[in-house]
């Protein structure tokens, strides 16, 4: 039995209880986090995993980073410290890179500045969107960002770090500010200061990963926002899937370039 306010109630009433009682839901169909902050930590917690075992390893020189940053080509051949090593990037079968380096920092100031920024933007979305869409759009705007770096970055250039993810968030926000009429001045800071960061510092920044997780970022609040409210869910669904596609059929595309 539960301690009610009054009594007790069957755990089986309980569960009838939940089950018949209509859901709260946030305003795009989401349903409520309790606590906003948590998914943004759990981000954070396995992002800073990474990088200590980077770190740990030898940092640039770690065997772990040649296996989870993003390298295009099917296969490289580097000279460090006098010794031949052969990097295989994702037109070589290394899929995975697609995902793990959204989640890879090696400089200290890359991982503090993405994940302050993480711990800023991400409980926003959250509180307005859900758990399960807040990481629909991280997820997916990271691995659209990836996209873009496997088709734009040039040949022998890994890449790492989780700000295409980043941009996302921010690309997000702005479309569901709009959609709400709400004051996106903040918002825009943060892109225009971004936006600088990219562009004075394009010879050690991504700009093709800030570029695509940023795209990404407004297609798939565009789909969850504007999605019609009549079996609103199932509409959201079918359009982030069609993202996913997308996301699949250009990573398809410029493997069979590459090889």
């Amino acid at each position: 039995m539960n301690q009610a306010a009054v009594g007790f109630q069957c755990p089986s009433c309980v569960q009838e209880g939940r089950r018949t009682t209509r859901q709260p839901r946030t305003t795009f169909g989401g349903r409520p986090s309790d606590n906003p902050a948590l998914t943004s930590k759990v981000l954070i917690a396995i992002n800073l995993a990474v990088w200590v075992l980077v770190t740990a390893t030898g940092g640039r020189s770690s065997p772990l980073l040649d296996r989870l940053w993003l390298l295009s080509e099917s296969r490289a051949l580097v000279m460090q410290d006098g010794t031949a090593r052969e990097l295989v990037g994702v037109a070589g079968g290394a899929w995975w890179q697609l995902a793990t380096s959204m989640f890879t920092h090696v400089e200290l100031m890359h991982i503090g500045f993405n994940m302050l920024a993480l711990w800023f933007l991400g409980p926003q979305l959250e509180a307005v969107v859900g758990r399960a869409r807040f990481l629909a759009i991280y997820l997916l705007s990271g691995l659209v960002g990836s996209a873009f770096v496997y088709w734009l970055t040039p040949a022998f250039t890994p890449t790492v770090g989780a700000s295409g993810a980043i941009f996302g968030l921010m690309g997000a926000l702005l479309v569901i500010a709009v959609k709400l009429r709400a004051d996106y001045g903040q918002i825009l800071l943060w892109l225009g200061l971004n936006a600088m960061i990219t562009i004075f510092g394009r010879g050690f920044i991504s700009w093709q990963g800030h570029l695509g997780g940023l795209v990404g970022g407004v297609v798939i609040a565009l789909v969850l926002v504007y999605s019609p409210r009549a079996r609103r869910s199932l509409w959201q669904g079918v359009g982030l899937s069609l993202v996913g596609l997308a996301f699949l059929a250009a990573v398809v595309a410029r493997t069979l370039v590459l090889t």
